[in-house]
């Protein structure tokens, strides 16, 4: 069993940056590829990244790429985003998704685990 807790987001400007976290419980965080999804009001969840299970492979929606990092710290149990030159299209609550296997998915059905999301709004 693996729990997952967001934090960092926020509410930001246009053109700002923000660093959602998410710290996951369990000694086995290693073992799971993560993910980080978006759900703006009245759309389904979307993925935007992914980070194998070593950190050395990651994958991002195409909209958010050269803007977005995600990261992880296997000694901390945590995986990052780093979000900069963020538009009112990022407007979502952002969830962060475990899946066992070594490699991440951009596919909602692929992951084992959820947390409970957080709010990121940008104003235009």
């Amino acid at each position: 069993q693996v729990q997952l807790v967001e934090s960092g987001g926020g509410l930001v400007q246009a053109g700002g940056s923000l660093r959602p976290s998410c710290a996951a419980s369990g000694r086995t965080f290693s073992s799971y590829a993560m993910g980080w999804f978006r759900q703006a009001p009245g759309k389904e969840r979307e993925f935007v990244a992914a980070i194998s299970w070593s950190g050395s492979s990651t994958t991002y929606k195409n909209a958010v790429k050269g803007r977005f990092t995600i990261s992880r710290d296997n000694a901390k149990n945590t995986v990052y985003l780093q979000m900069n030159s963020l538009n009112p299209e990022d407007t979502a609550i952002y969830y962060c998704a475990a899946k066992r296997g070594p490699y991440g998915s951009t596919y909602v059905r692929d992951y084992d685990y959820w947390g409970q999301g957080t709010q990121v709004t940008v104003s235009s």
